[in-house]
């Protein structure tokens, strides 16, 4: 087969049908765009959990005597010094903890003035008020039931506090987010499909004078159908190229500079260039391979070879 042949044909198709390709670039480009922010997100996802998730703390609340008079887990009293060294002594013999840190009622009012100095109630509160803590730090985050079991409900014990709960609570709706955009993306690619196959569809149609002379001269099959797949190629490559700019444009704008999100949020832990650069090969081979077989199979049944 004639490179030169094949080329020329391509340009032609392309040429002919050149608002139907338009469209097959721009929904190949979105969807594939789509398809790789989705891939970014989970990376983004699964890195914030390790992240965060290994910074997490258990907190054990301790009663003091404003709770002996309100909460029933406290009927029995403010904690007593024997009790803080008893449930000290027995996080210690636990596998499951790291670190165990204690922070008094005077520590957790300057902690709270420091984070809340300018709510109306930090003026009314006292330090008595606040709530003695042993801050726990586990192994493994997962095994945080194994504390709870083991101190909800003991003389002294107001309350077992799981940080990873609000951190769930973000991730789940993060991942919600991340599958809203999987099902846009679903709905851009069977848009982009249908595109491919109505495009080859016309472009057969308008050439059949040329594909029917090409059948009486003894070409083969594959001869006859390459500059159909060629051209649906080109035009998906062209979009694919066309996503991984959107991406790579985004991501300098969005975390480095223009937004700069990565300055304003500091405490979010951003994934690189390379989590981004290694998703383009998939992508680029993605806009190259589906339409190919979309044409393909379109070929088959509105091109009889």
């Amino acid at each position: 087969m004639r490179a030169q042949f094949v080329l020329s044909e391509i340009g032609v198709g392309l040429r002919r049908n050149l608002t139907m390709t338009f469209a097959v670039v721009v929904s190949v480009a979105l969807s594939l765009a789509l398809f790789g922010g989705s891939l970014l997100m989970s990376d983004q996802v699964n890195t914030m959990k390790g992240y965060w998730y290994d910074k997490v703390n258990v907190s054990i609340f301790l009663c003091n005597k404003s709770d002996a008079e309100s909460d029933p887990n406290c009927a029995k009293g403010a904690v007593t010094d024997d009790q803080k060294k008893q449930i000290k002594a027995d996080l210690d013999k636990m596998d499951v903890v790291q670190t165990v840190t204690y922070e008094s009622q005077d520590q957790a009012y300057k902690h709270y003035k420091e984070q809340f100095g300018d709510s109306p109630l930090a003026s009314s509160l006292t330090p008595d008020q606040m709530q003695e803590s042993y801050r726990i730090k586990l192994k493994d985050p997962q095994k945080y039931q194994v504390i709870a079991t083991a101190f909800n409900g003991r003389d002294g014990v107001q309350s077992v506090q799981d940080q990873k709960g609000i951190l769930d609570n973000l991730f789940k709706l993060l991942n919600g987010m991340n599958w809203a955009a999987r099902a846009v993306m679903a709905l851009m690619l069977v848009v982009a499909l249908m595109l491919i196959v109505n495009t080859v569809r016309v472009s057969a149609f308008s050439r059949r004078r040329e594909t029917g002379i090409m059948r009486l001269v003894g070409a083969s099959g594959f001869y006859i159908q390459a500059p159909f797949i060629m051209e649906a190629a080109v035009a998906g490559l062209i979009g694919g190229t066309l996503a991984c700019a959107f991406l790579l444009i985004a991501r300098y704008f969005l975390i480095d500079h223009g937004l700069a999100l990565a300055d304003q949020l500091t405490l979010i832990n951003f994934i690189g260039w390379d989590a981004v650069l290694t998703k383009l090969p998939l992508i680029l081979a993605t806009s190259l391979l589906m339409p190919a077989l979309a044409a393909f199979f379109a070929l088959r049944k509105y091109l009889k070879v």
